[in-house]
């Protein structure tokens, strides 16, 4: 389905509201997802597998994406229609955001959904107000804060009050569970709901994946994935790598952002350039993991980082930062290597411990593989997803405020 913001509105391959139905355990749900993706990142892979897995639980789920007229959104949009999950996307010129509300608003009179779950700071400011208008119980998932500074501080500093007018608020980290309480989000619409394993759909073999990344088989090969931006510390495994030049290893950098040209900077400086490869931002990157033999997370701050859960998921061993909801999944010492923030030199000395027994290496993966597998699945995820829905549309007023029946 296409909404265009500049003009009328377009209901063509959307079914019509469903009437309510049953399920073995209990009510199926209406659910439309909102937000503005990006082409990757944690955000977009738990609104797909969230999604998905709604469906597969018997819920009617609806994606809308919003974005730049003519963008190339198949890597996000086509892994929800093959779940089938319906999609829509809404283009908005730049900064059309009166345009941008109202095709939205048509959106929600169309489907009627039950609740609305919106997804980053943009879609939160924006849309919960008319979502609530008419009665529709509104959710928000606080994913992480980007601090980017500038604007992007200041969206952020709106969103943290939007939050306290929404019915159910999710957080994926206790850190982000307390910092909403101190922002002034009641108790009562907060819920604590960590991220699950979502593991990727195609997933290449080792062979494969070092290939098409072009690594050779020689050299363990350290792996990071994520957004070149500061908040998630490339820059400081950067600094680390080039403290450990006597150890054999080579290091794939894959993302985009605005900091990868300093970082090809800071990489040629240090005199590691042979040996860092970066692959610019790619396409389900998870899919990739096979080719590492350590994965290494050096943010500043986190939620609970879907890129973690999905290499403990792999069973590739992990080095990370002791940040946000990072240590209620990983354990040190058992699962991988945990250390503080912000330090270039610790993380070297543990690269160097990792890179030293390979036998540990593999140890520590198969741990996390099971741990995850275990402990985060999709099932329980949606499940207090579905309690979070329950409670926020009891905070609306009660079932059926969102669409006649």
């Amino acid at each position: 389905m296409w909404i265009g913001a500049l003009g009328g509105c377009s209901t063509k391959g959307i079914s019509a509201a469903l009437d309510r139905t049953e399920r073995a355990d209990g009510p199926a749900y209406s659910i439309l997802h909102l937000c503005a993706p990006a082409e990757v990142g944690g955000l977009e892979r738990v609104v797909q597998g969230l999604s998905s897995e709604s469906v597969t639980q018997g819920h009617r789920v609806t994606v809308a994406a919003v974005l730049q007229p003519g963008a190339d959104a198949s890597g996000f949009l086509e892994p929800l229609r093959q779940a089938g999950v319906d999609t829509v996307r809404i283009e908005v010129r730049g900064r059309g955001y009166l345009r941008e509300m109202r095709a939205v608003g048509r959106l929600l009179d169309s489907l009627r959904p039950d609740i609305l779950h919106t997804h980053g700071y943009r879609v939160d400011l924006l849309h919960g107000s008319g979502a609530r208008r008419r009665g529709i119980a509104t959710v928000s998932t606080l994913h992480g804060s980007s601090r980017m500074g500038g604007l992007s501080h200041l969206f952020e500093w709106f969103q943290e009050r939007a939050l306290r007018r929404f019915d159910g608020v999710i957080a994926v980290s206790q850190p982000l569970m307390e910092e909403l309480q101190e922002r002034g989000v009641r108790q009562e619409r907060l819920h604590l709901v960590p991220n699950a394993w979502t593991p990727p759909s195609h997933p290449l073999s080792r062979e494969t994946a070092r290939a098409e990344l072009g690594v050779d088989g020689g050299s363990p090969v350290l792996g990071w994935i994520g957004r070149l931006i500061p908040i998630k510390g490339c820059d400081v495994f950067v600094d680390a790598l080039s403290q450990i030049i006597d150890e054999d290893w080579s290091a794939v950098i894959i993302g985009d952002g605005p900091e990868l040209e300093g970082l090809r900077s800071r990489v040629r400086g240090s005199g590691i350039a042979h040996r860092v490869r970066f692959t610019g931002s790619v396409p389900e990157a998870a899919r990739f993991l096979s080719a590492f033999d350590l994965f290494v997370l050096s943010s500043r701050s986190e939620g609970t980082p879907m890129v973690l859960l999905e290499a403990m998921g792999a069973g590739v061993p992990v080095v990370a930062t002791r940040v946000g909801g990072v240590p209620h999944v990983l354990r040190d010492g058992v699962d991988g290597w945990l250390l503080p923030p912000e330090d270039p030199q610790e993380l070297a000395r543990s690269l160097e411990e990792a890179l030293s027994d390979a036998s540990e290496r593999v140890a520590r993966g198969d741990a996390g593989r099971s741990r995850v597998r275990a402990h985060y699945s999709r099932t329980a995820w949606v499940q207090w997803h579905v309690a979070a829905y329950v409670s926020a549309i009891e905070q609306r007023g009660g079932r059926g405020s969102g669409r006649s029946r």
